[in-house]
């Protein structure tokens, strides 16, 4: 039996309404200082520079997901009949730490410490000096190790993962909501309590019914719009070059700014410094770059600081890019070219069971959700494509 709060907790939030917490070791991972540390790390990268409201956290998205797996083992009976308290309290924690191992600038971080968060998040849970890890094994001596399972999918009990990691999870679930949201952008939205109503669990698959098989397509059309139109922004893109390209020359020469030292190459970040390693201490460590004796990382300490982003063309004509590049005087640092490819960014892909949609038909049989719908059917054939840009010094 796991000891609850004294009352029902709630936070508010603009997604969901409520955060209803009753579980005491619910509410002590949320206060523990690498869950807290999620308030300083923004949930979009450098999207921010783009959608000037989209300032909000991994430490709100994490809260909404463990809101929506909490409705999902609580209201949906499939679910609540196959999963015991032990089960349920493991598939919250993961719900709510899931993205503890995010960085600085969301997915960038990973670039220059070429470390998956994933793999970052399980090394915090497992870690016994850090808090949360104390807050888990005060409710129970496996709980760190059942977290960290379904975090890295491989839980016995293959629902528990569906729940955090799948085509229909609800890290996606909440992100696209939360992020449409805080964009300004509409085409993110889809209608969760719908899909909420008509989710199911058969033969230890999530399901959805036929019934609610409209607010899937809608749901799988809003993460494709939300990928192109925000996620994959040329400009975000932009900022996070800047950064890229920072660290690139501050590598390369003889000079040091203090926070910025565990990034240089050799050096393994342990769990104390990633916990520190935050964005104000990256703007801080930028703010310092401004008073630097080479020119070139003030200059993008600069850009950094105060937006300063590089123009870009897409799909550039060979003249177009000739032209970039004879009036460019540092190529090295102030012409950049990259690749977006649309491969993983697809509406729907079924590669194999684990990338399936399945619809519990009326018949009570499950179904790939591209045999149900003419929609999908048709999105199954779209091809990947491939965007080229180049990024250069205005």
């Amino acid at each position: 039996m796991f000891n609850r709060t004294n009352e029902i907790k709630v936070l508010r939030d603009p997604i969901h309404g409520y955060i209803h917490v009753e579980y005491q070791v619910i509410w002590d991972c949320i206060n523990s200082r690498e869950f807290q540390r999620l308030h300083r790390i923004h949930q979009l990268g450098g999207d921010f520079q783009v959608y000037h409201t989209a300032e909000h956290s991994r430490f709100a998205h994490s809260l909404g997901v463990y809101e929506i797996v909490r409705r999902m083992i609580s209201e949906i009976p499939s679910i609540c009949e196959s999963i015991d308290e032990f089960e349920r309290i493991q598939v919250l924690c993961a719900a709510l730490l899931h993205d503890l191992g995010h960085g600085p600038f969301s997915h960038f971080f990973e670039k220059i410490t070429h470390r998956n968060h994933e793999e970052i998040t399980v090394d915090l849970i497992m870690d016994p000096n850090t808090e949360v890890h104390k807050c888990l094994i005060k409710a129970h001596q496996d709980l760190p190790l059942k977290v960290a399972m379904i975090i890295e999918h491989r839980h016995e009990k293959e629902v528990l993962n569906q729940i955090i990691s799948s085509q229909l999870d609800a890290d996606r679930m909440d992100y696209l909501l939360r992020d449409a949201y805080e964009t300004g952008t509409s085409y993110g939205t889809f209608d969760l309590e719908r899909i909420l109503r008509t989710i199911r669990v058969k033969d230890e698959k999530l399901c959805i019914k036929e019934s609610g098989m409209h607010s899937v397509e809608d749901y799988i059309m809003a993460r494709y719009h939300m990928y192109w139109q925000v996620y994959l922004h040329p400009d975000a893109k932009s900022y996070e070059i800047l950064i890229e390209l920072f660290f690139k020359r501050y590598k390369e020469i003889d000079e040091i700014i203090d926070v910025f030292e565990i990034f240089r190459e050799g050096h393994i970040i342990t769990n104390e410094e990633f916990i520190l390693m935050d964005e104000c201490r990256m703007f801080y460590g930028f703010q310092q770059a401004l008073f630097s004796k080479d020119a070139i990382l003030r200059d993008f300490a600069t850009r950094i600081l105060d937006r300063h982003l590089f123009g870009w063309i897409e799909d550039p004509s060979i003249e177009e890019e000739k032209t970039v590049l004879n009036r460019i005087e540092n190529k090295e640092y102030y012409f950049f070219k990259t690749r977006s490819s649309s491969k993983a960014y697809l509406p729907y892909q079924e590669k194999d069971d684990k990338q399936t949609i399945w619809i519990l038909t009326q018949k009570n049989e499950l179904k790939p959700l591209s045999q149900c719908s003419e929609i999908v059917k048709a999105l199954l054939k779209m091809k990947a494509q491939t965007k080229m840009r180049i990024y250069f010094e205005k």
